[in-house]
């Protein structure tokens, strides 16, 4: 599950690009906080330690501006095109016990049996989880699964309190036969080059 990160954030009261900029150059990150009917509310982030809190997926940041400390879930992340450094969040409001749907990914377990070969079709897929309790991945075992089988959604091993947020028939992975080079055609592939 994932764990929240305290940052400290303070009000921006500097609005519009050339604000956002020196706020960058002075190490901060400008962010918007908004959700359950409240006003969005403007706010500057330590620039590494909210760089390194948004690394994973469905980061949760517990913002505390001015005494106050919100829970969030970051929603939106803009990188700046060639640096890939973090230039403006958006955070959503989430509160205990709120469910919220989001992606993760999808982890493969097990070995596949010998002759078979492995397609991924759904690398992450969207759950529904309690905000505060976010899963890191779902579970896809595939130990002992023969070449034509098709691992479904439905099939996947959800954590406690976790639901699909997709059609349970969705196909997720599927194991396939090995493709097998005969000696024929590689020769004649060594002979055509």
């Amino acid at each position: 599950m994932a764990n929240t990160i305290k940052l400290d954030g303070e009000l921006r009261t500097d609005f519009g690009k050339g604000a956002a900029r020196q706020a960058r150059r002075a190490g901060k990150i400008p962010a918007v906080i908004y959700g359950h009917g409240t006003d969005p509310v403007r706010v500057l982030l330590p620039s590494a330690a909210t760089t390194l809190a948004v690394r994973g997926a469905n980061a949760l940041l517990n913002i505390s501006v001015e005494g106050e400390d919100t829970i969030t879930l970051v929603k939106d992340i803009q990188r700046h095109a060639l640096r890939q450094t973090v230039d403006h969040l958006d955070l959503l409001i989430v509160k205990k016990g709120e469910k919220v749907i989001v992606e993760v990914s999808v982890l493969i377990q097990g070995d596949l049996t010998a002759g078979s070969s492995l397609s991924l079709d759904h690398p992450v897929i969207a759950v529904e989880a309690e905000a505060v309790a976010l899963p890191e991945h779902v579970v896809a075992n595939i130990a002992g699964l023969p070449a034509g089988t098709q691992v479904l959604a439905s099939d996947l091993i959800l954590p406690e309190g976790t639901a699909l947020a997709i059609e349970a028939d969705v196909v997720v992975a599927t194991i396939d036969a090995a493709a097998v080079e005969s000696e024929e055609d590689a020769a004649s592939a060594a002979s055509a080059e």
